[in-house]
């Protein structure tokens, strides 16, 4: 496959290409993924220690699960689940290693740092500026899909169009967003 296959499949055919072997696929999973749940563990633990080590393991675990992967939830919320239950793991222990007296403190802060906001609001405004260059087809099926975290059958049934239509379009949509920001860079 080209680089610009993996760019703009879904999760799901990555998820398919990964069980077929193909190590790259998996890369492109990790890399969609890998900053939000490190920014997640970061958050939980209030600062980058252990945050390294837990987003390894989790992908260790995603990897070696990933055949029992079923697309009944969005990937993102499947792999999300595994980091939760890593951190959970990690916590349970962490605590079991403290002298009875230090286990009940406060947690760590569970907000987004000021500069993680101004961040995040840096990349919507420029997803928000593509999303405005769609059509208005185009757009409403990446914010069901991507925002909204519908499955291609939800949003089919929500639209009431055939599921290869809203594949395609998906997929067209996509392909255009990146040929927008390409365009860009």
């Amino acid at each position: 496959m080209e680089i610009a296959d993996y760019i703009v499949a879904d999760d799901r055919r990555l998820v398919e290409l990964a069980l077929a072997g193909d190590d790259t696929a998996f890369e492109y999973l990790f890399n969609r993924y890998r900053e939000a749940i490190y920014r997640l563990f970061v958050q939980r633990l209030g600062g980058v220690n252990d945050a390294d080590d837990l987003l390894q393991e989790t992908f260790v675990k995603v990897y070696v699960n990933l055949g029992r992967y079923r697309s009944d939830y969005t990937f993102g919320q499947w792999v999300y689940t595994i980091a939760r239950n890593t951190f959970i793991d990690f916590m349970r222990k962490r605590q079991d290693d403290l002298p009875i007296d230090d286990r009940f403190t406060a947690p760590a802060s569970s907000g987004p740092t000021p500069e993680e906001n101004i961040i995040n609001l840096q990349q919507r405004t420029q997803i928000e500026h593509y999303m405005d260059r769609l059509t208005p087809r185009y757009r409403q099926l990446i914010r069901l899909r991507f925002f909204d975290d519908y499955s291609y059958e939800e949003i089919a049934a929500r639209l009431r169009l055939p599921l290869g239509t809203v594949k395609t379009q998906i997929h067209r949509a996509r392909e255009q967003m990146c040929r927008m920001i390409r365009n860009e860079e």
